[in-house]
């Protein structure tokens, strides 16, 4: 198992050199100069090849990658040219928020997508079964965006249920209460997906192991119905959602740009929104690369874990 994790940690290596290497030439490609941004269009010529000298903008692309690399790998991700503060600080203080409403959806896509496609599968093509594909097929189609915008028709305005955006009341105390109470809304326009995946996913893993040998084995010995497919069934058919779970929870993080703008929830998501608009080329770089490098480290932790779950993986 040992080696099987080193060999997984050293792919990993050239992944997030491709990966530095794509947000920082891509965002290089943009029109427009930093040190014009930063002075605004109505400074001086001088002022403006100081800045440059000053942020190493003089220097071959090359050099200016290298120099941007190895600051990264020390933790220095440049400065913001709108907040004028270390970018590192900026993300700092806004991922919690960003985990709170990812873990939150992929929670709610857990709670409503396993026992959706264990009930399909164990009822196949039953009204149940129809009504719940038809649900996550309708799910899968909806843009984000959209759905958030439906929800605070529904839900916010018209009902006056759930706050219509924030993270908490500022009359409020600031509890967790509230948290919750404007965490409702986000995390389900988030996880919307996800829940249709993970109950997709669920039902057409489930139909194919309780097809399986071992399954009739074990309603041979007269086991009730229920130990079977908990105690037998599930454990094997777990194995692929365990896959789209982690690799949906990274893509989450990425994601939610436009749920986080939707709903002027405080994280990284609105924050990088904010930072396309006013061309902070280093916040966008430091936030992209935060999020890519977190994928790739979530979808490693994901094979480790399956490899640990299915053995047959790391003996390949």
């Amino acid at each position: 198992m040992s080696a099987y994790i080193i060999r997984r940690l050293l792919l990993t290596i050239p992944v997030l050199f491709g990966i530095s290497l794509v947000v920082f030439f891509s965002l290089k490609l943009i029109p427009g100069d930093p040190a014009v941004a930063m002075l605004g269009p109505q400074a001086r010529p001088e002022d403006i090849e100081s800045l440059q000298r000053s942020l190493g903008l003089d220097q071959p692309l090359p050099l200016q990658y290298v120099s941007w690399a190895s600051r990264a790998i020390q933790g220095d991700l440049g400065r913001s040219l709108e907040h004028r503060e270390p970018v590192t600080k900026l993300l700092r203080e806004r991922f919690s928020n960003t985990v709170i409403l990812t873990a939150a959806s992929v929670f709610l896509s857990i709670l409503i997508g396993l026992p959706a496609g264990i009930i399909s599968a164990t009822r196949q093509y039953s009204v149940f079964d129809r009504g719940t594909m038809f649900m996550a097929l309708f799910a899968n189609s909806m843009p984000a965006f959209w759905l958030g915008l439906v929800l605070i028709v529904i839900f916010a305005l018209n009902l006056g249920w759930f706050p219509v955006g924030g993270m908490y009341d500022p009359r409020g105390d600031g509890g967790l209460l509230d948290l919750l109470h404007h965490l409702v809304l986000p995390a389900i326009t988030l996880g919307g997906v996800t829940t249709a995946l993970v109950a997709r996913m669920t039902r057409s893993s489930m139909l194919e192991v309780i097809r399986q040998d071992y399954t009739r084995t074990a309603r041979a010995k007269g086991l009730r119905e229920r130990n079977v497919i908990l105690n037998h069934a599930l454990k094997n058919a777990l194995l692929p959602v365990i896959t789209v779970i982690g690799t949906q929870f990274g893509f989450l993080l990425g994601g939610a740009v436009l749920t986080e703008t939707v709903f002027s929830w405080p994280g990284v998501g609105q924050q990088l929104y904010r930072a396309i608009l006013s061309r902070d080329i280093p916040l966008i770089q430091g936030t992209v690369l935060v999020i890519a490098t977190l994928f790739v480290m979530i979808n490693l932790a994901v094979d480790i874990l399956y490899a640990y779950l299915d053995p047959r993986i790391r003996y390949d």
